[in-house]
């Protein structure tokens, strides 16, 4: 029975017709993630079209078109068409010459099947025809989908020699599509080729650890990556149990997925140790300031009031420390941190010479506003005098 693409608001768009029709009949299907998404009706934000016709050809029709298109890829055959709904992906049908594990040499070639046979799992690799939005699957993908069954097309063992990143994808797509028990050859191929993850780059791995951590519930794939000893390889530092707690008090506490939240929750409470990683790792500033405030965090019992930890932190350290801690969000919910109205020029107009003691009487003050919850003005003029006369001013 021939299977067909559902109709889609994607599928309607009248600039990405505007591009098939500039490749030529024939010449045009939609690949990977926008039909496997499609079908599971999941919204799609990225479109992705295969064509025998190679890069020069693709971009000779579409100039002739008036489709501004991009070199993004072009050693591998992929170029960007600029549509004013949003850029489309086109990538001429390929086989591989060569692989390391990192990188491919490919020759374009105009073999449906042989393009098909390059990719990595068989839900990936399933076409459809814009025209017609019929279906074509060389290797049971769309079974597959339906059983949310996992599997690399061909030997998992020689998908993954080819590029050994699939491994931290096959997690990541288990986690978002499969089901477990999970497929015996894949995890089997994943376990015994990990130490290849070794040779890829921090970035790379990195974005496939926060792609996963990012996922709605992804406790289970993680806890399955560290009993394969997976996870040792990429991330030893790391204890998968903290997780699926603090996923469950994500959800009582409508928080959305945060994936550095996950990751800090994951990682000791070490801010010297948790520097390192994300260091090695090659994370952002903004992202490594997280996880060290994160990874500030104190023990259990030992916490901040929600507000006072706000005021001190920020909103978003404050709800990862929350969250983690299985604290309430509730304190913080339509709440500001107010501006502590005390300076340090009112200090010295007391008579308090420049130095120290204006810092330590400013201190103190604060320290009182934020433990009586951040009264108003009147009260901390009175805690003001207050901490004067205990420095000899009154």
């Amino acid at each position: 029975m021939t299977q067909r693409l559902p109709d889609a608001v994607w599928t309607r768009r009248a600039d990405l017709a505007g591009l098939v029709a500039a490749l030529g009949a024939g010449n045009a299907r939609y690949v990977g993630g926008a039909v496997r998404d499609t079908l599971l009706g999941l919204a799609v934000t990225d479109i992705d079209l295969a064509t025998p016709l190679t890069p020069d050809a693709v971009i000779a029709r579409a100039d002739a078109a008036g489709i501004r298109t991009v070199p993004t890829g072009i050693a591998h055959g992929t170029l960007t068409a600029v549509l004013p709904e949003g850029p489309v992906e086109i990538t001429t049908l390929r086989c591989d010459l060569s692989t390391d594990g990192r990188h491919a040499e490919v020759a374009f070639q105009g073999d449906w099947h042989a393009d098909a046979a390059r990719r990595d799992f068989t839900i990936n690799a399933l076409y459809a025809d814009p025209e017609s939005h019929e279906i074509t699957d060389y290797f049971g993908g769309l079974d597959d989908l339906a059983a949310r069954r996992l599997r690399f097309i061909g030997d998992a063992h020689a998908r993954i020699r080819e590029d050994h990143l699939r491994i931290l994808r096959y997690f990541r797509f288990q986690a978002r599509f499969g089901s477990l028990p999970a497929d015996r050859e894949a995890e089997t191929a994943c376990a015994a080729l990990a130490p290849m993850l070794k040779a890829l780059s921090r970035e790379r791995i990195a974005s496939e650890i926060l792609k996963l951590l990012g996922l709605p519930d992804p406790a289970p794939t993680v806890a399955r990556m560290a009993a394969l000893a997976v996870l040792d390889v990429i991330l030893p530092e790391a204890d998968p149990a903290p997780l699926g707690p603090l996923i469950a008090h994500e959800h009582s506490e409508h928080a959305a997925p945060d994936a550095l939240r996950r990751l800090g929750a994951m990682l000791p409470a070490d801010p010297v140790l948790v520097d390192q990683v994300a260091a090695r790792l090659r994370l952002a500033n903004a992202a490594k300031k997280r996880l060290a405030a994160i990874a500030a965090r104190p023990r259990p019992g030992e916490e901040q009031e929600a507000r006072a930890l706000a005021y001190r932190l920020g909103a978003e350290a404050a709800r990862d420390r929350l969250l983690i801690a299985g604290r309430s969000l509730a304190p913080l919910a339509g709440w500001t941190a107010p501006r502590f109205p005390l300076k340090g020029g009112d200090v010295v107009a007391a008579g308090i010479r420049a130095g120290p003691m204006v810092a330590q009487i400013l201190q103190a003050v604060e320290a009182r506003w934020i433990a009586e919850g951040f009264p108003p003005e009147t009260r901390v003029r009175t805690l003001f005098e207050a901490a004067l006369s205990g420095a000899g001013k009154g």
